[in-house]
Order: structure tokens, then sequence, then C-alpha cells
């Protein structure tokens, strides 16, 4: 035992008050993975990798293993509202991370709640910050909803200050095939700001476009071998942990693109397949 772990014991038993830290608490709504590489998990150790803590909301259960999704089963609506409130009646929050919703009735009470929780602390539209992972299938393709997954999103857009696609689902979600139509049209929608990542794309670079209300911005990182499972997760969940410690939004997406791809770089295997980011 420590002697500052001694001190404080002895100070707790005389009746001392012993200020503990405080974190700044990022709210997340994700399926669960039981692989423990995507949804929940990962959400829960990137945002634990900022210095931020994740209160973590299951909005469905999943069949998955590291590579492939075979079922997907929603938690009711109201259920995901009983857990939010809960959480929100007690705790500070101080951003909001989006994965999955399951379903159309999922994303359309958590819009609501993000509404009435903006209008309890009586901010402005982005001062709670929203990161939204606009997840419409695995890797491999499986569907991650219920619903439409693309329908299920729209009550969502408008909420969102930073959405982050990669570059199939910006063309799923607008039709549009180059970054900048597509950021355009996410905009039009209510996103604040876009992050198309290129994970997806070809060649020896990954390079991610950041659009928003200055001027475009790309970062370009040297393309990793090899598959990740909950890649995206990661980045959205390291996101919301930067802007929940009151980063700005350039500095957010910096620390969390550096902080992904070491993940990435130092992933680790759980069996075939994909590799798990060293969160």
């Amino acid at each position: 035992m420590s002697p500052g772990a001694s001190s404080s014991r002895g100070m707790a038993a005389a009746g001392v008050a012993v200020a503990a830290e405080e974190r700044p608490c990022v709210l997340v709504f994700a399926g669960l993975d039981p692989s423990g590489g995507a949804g929940l998990t990962a959400d829960l150790q990137a945002i634990a990798g900022q210095g931020a803590h994740a209160l973590t909301v299951c909005t469905a259960l999943t069949v998955q293993d590291n590579d492939r999704v075979y079922g997907v089963q929603p938690v009711d609506a109201e259920l995901v509202l009983r857990q939010a409130r809960a959480l929100a009646d007690k705790i500070a929050i101080a951003a909001i991370k989006i994965g999955i919703t399951g379903s159309a009735a999922n994303a359309q009470a958590i819009a609501g709640f993000i509404t009435w929780l903006r209008e309890r602390r009586q901010t402005v539209l982005h001062d709670l910050p929203v990161v939204l992972d606009p997840v419409l299938a695995s890797g491999h393709g499986d569907l991650l909803s219920r619903d439409d997954a693309m329908l299920a999103l729209a009550p969502l857009l408008p909420l969102t200050t930073v959405l982050t696609p990669n570059g199939p689902e910006a063309q799923a979600l607008t039709g549009a095939t180059r970054a900048d139509e597509q950021a355009a049209i996410l905009r039009a929608r209510g996103c604040r700001h876009v992050l198309i990542t290129g994970g997806h794309g070809e060649g020896d670079e990954v390079v991610n476009r950041w659009h928003g209300p200055d001027a475009p911005r790309a970062w370009r990182w040297p393309r990793l071998d090899g598959a990740f499972h909950g890649s995206g997760c990661t980045l959205a969940a390291a996101i919301a942990g930067q802007l929940a410690l009151g980063m700005p939004t350039a500095v957010a997406l910096e620390h969390a693109q550096h902080y992904v791809y070491h993940a990435l770089r130092d992933a680790y295997a759980i069996a075939s397949g994909q590799r798990i980011p060293l969160r």
C-alpha cells in the first residue's frame, strides 16, 4: 500500500472530506458487441483514453464476432430512454456519442432526449456536442439495424455537431460521389461538421476530410496493413471524449485521429480476421 493511499484512508476515517478527481462524462448510445471490439466496449475504452468517462446506454444486443454480425435485437425505446434519463438526472453530461441505434424508434427517442437535455440545460444547439457515427452496416456488409438505417438517422442529423461517415457511408447517405458534394448535402441536413474518413479507399495513404463552417481541411495517414474491428467507433468516441474535455473542434479532430492511428498501428489479434485496436 502506498503512503498516499494510507493517508487518504486515514483522513476519510477521521471524517475529513477527501476531494476526488472528477472527469467529464460522455453519454454513449450504442450496441453491445460480445467480441469486445466495437460498440459500447470500444467507446468506453476510447473515451477513457482521452481522460473522460463513458456513460453507456445500450441500444441493441448483437450476435457477432470480430468479423461478422449474425443478429441484432434492439432494446425497447422506452428502456433506452429510462437508461439515459437516470444518468442525466444525476450526472453532468459534457458530450454525447451515438453509434448504432438498433431501430428507427430508438433513433427518434434519442433525438427527443437530446432536444430535452439541451432545453433543460438552456444551451444553444451545439453547446452540448453530439458526435454521430452513422454506421449503416458492418465491415462485411451485415446490417446493424432492424429498420432502414439511413431513414433512422434522419431525426439525428439536425442535432449532430460532428458526423463521421466513411466514404461508402457518405455516398449511401447522399447519393453523391465527391466528398465535397457529400459534405455539402449532409451539412444542409443540419450536421455542423462532417469528417469523411478514407479507410475504405485505396493507395498508400488514408485521407480524412473535414468540412465545416470554415475552409475544408484534410489529414493524411499512412495506410496500415490488415483490417480492424471497431475503428469507426473508436474515432467517433475519441472525438466525443476530446470535445467533452472542452477542446475546440479542430483540436479534437486532430487529437482523436492521432489516437486512432496509434491504436490501429498497435492492434492485436483475438482470432483470425479483423484485429482489435489497442485503445
